[in-house]
């Protein structure tokens, strides 16, 4: 006689939902706990990129600086590159966010409308990869450590935890990786090349950049000198 298949009851059910919710909502605590440990400027956080390297055992280069050790002309590069806004809104650059959903919705090509905030809670955070639902998450997110962490604070994060190529992370060890320098020693042409490199920098190498890389460069180059009070909170 074949044993009877135990059904699910109710109560079952039920246990099985509470436990899925305590760990939705556990999961949930992560980020928030943690924005609040990296307040101190002796915290180093890791991205997840970081964290998967350690278990593939593949391991990486990260040297830690603190952003006033920084050339100042990165942080002006990155910030007229990826988010002129950094230093005026809180997390999201609603307008640009609103003309990404618009083409969207109208069937054209999608830009980018993550700010550099939006990047950082998703390197420390989240994955990698385009998806609807990861956005979703970097939204509230961005917002909620932008309301607790200073702009500057979230930029040194950022330089310390950004790719610039396989293995290299932060700008520290992509500066001495690329250019046999320190952050500190950067000039306005090297930090336009790395900065042009962080969208894609897996196959862009900015010591070894080609005519194309290279014009946009000039682009940020300019923007750089000319930056003034767009980046006034990491001064």
């Amino acid at each position: 006689m074949a044993p009877r298949r135990r059904t699910m009851s109710l109560g079952d059910a039920r246990l099985w939902i509470r436990r899925g919710v305590v760990a939705v909502v556990c999961l949930a605590l992560v980020p928030i706990v943690l924005t609040f440990l990296y307040l101190p400027p002796f915290v180093h956080p890791v991205s997840t990129l970081m964290l998967k390297d350690i278990v593939s055992l593949q391991g990486y280069d990260r040297q830690w600086i603190a952003i006033d050790d920084v050339s100042p002309v990165l942080a002006h590069s990155v910030i007229m590159s990826e988010d002129g806004q950094f230093c005026s809104h809180r997390g999201i650059d609603w307008g640009e966010l609103k003309g990404v959903i618009d083409d969207a919705l109208a069937g054209e090509a999608t830009r980018g409308a993550s700010t550099i905030t939006m990047q950082t809670v998703k390197n420390l955070f989240l994955w990698p990869g385009r998806s609807m639902i990861r956005k979703g998450l970097e939204v509230p997110l961005a917002v909620y450590f932008d309301a607790v962490l200073p702009k500057k604070r979230i930029m040194e994060i950022y330089l310390n935890i950004a790719e610039w190529g396989p293995g290299i992370y932060g700008i520290e060890a992509a500066a001495q990786h690329h250019f046999g320098v320190s952050a500190s020693k950067l000039t306005a042409r090297q930090a336009a090349l790395l900065t042009v490199a962080l969208p894609n920098p897996i196959d862009r190498n900015p010591a070894k950049a080609g005519p194309g890389l290279k014009r946009v460069a000039n682009v940020v180059q300019r923007r750089a000198s000319r930056a003034g009070g767009y980046v006034g909170c990491v001064e």
